[in-house]
């Protein structure tokens, strides 16, 4: 589906914003594949990667809450519906060419809706778990990058970007 093609479905004609009917769609299997990054000094990077942060392990605890965030997106994204999620993986990989941390995460679901939100909620409160940990030896970080990079199932078929690394 291209943009010229779409139309925004949380929009009442009249341009107020309603939760779409997913009652009568049928329910197939979902999965959903986001990712991002955040960028650091080297010396916080090194930090990050030997588990020396002041704060305790950071790629642990913002994988905990990479997952903990997916499973409440419904409560953070005033329009999505929730969801029973059957699986949510997050995975940390320190990069020193960045240097920092890319951060994917997949949520996977047998309904009539998507998980893109889901993994996209993952990654980014992934991400800022890492810049909340590290902050005080690195206010200078930044988070790129977080996209939608895979998603399949549903009626919209399946979308993979080209460059996912």
């Amino acid at each position: 589906m291209t943009s010229s093609d779409a139309s925004l479905t949380h929009l009442s004609s009249s341009g107020e914003a309603n939760m779409v009917d997913v009652g009568e769609k049928t329910a197939t299997s979902r999965e959903a594949t986001a990712e991002g990054r955040v960028v650091m000094a080297l010396e916080t990077f090194k930090l990050v990667e030997a588990g020396d942060a002041k704060k305790g392990d950071v790629l642990g605890t913002a994988r905990l809450a990479g997952i903990m965030a997916a499973k409440r997106t419904h409560e953070l994204i005033p329009l999505c519906h929730q969801l029973l999620l059957s699986k949510v993986s997050v995975e940390l990989t320190p990069d020193s060419s960045l240097p920092g941390v890319v951060v994917t995460a997949t949520a996977r679901t047998t309904g009539p809706t998507g998980v893109e939100m889901e993994a996209l909620t993952a990654v980014s409160v992934a991400c800022l778990t890492i810049y909340d940990m590290t902050k005080a030896v690195d206010r200078g970080m930044r988070i790129d990058g977080v996209r939608l990079v895979a998603k399949s199932g549903g009626r919209s078929g399946d979308f993979r970007v080209e460059e996912f690394s």
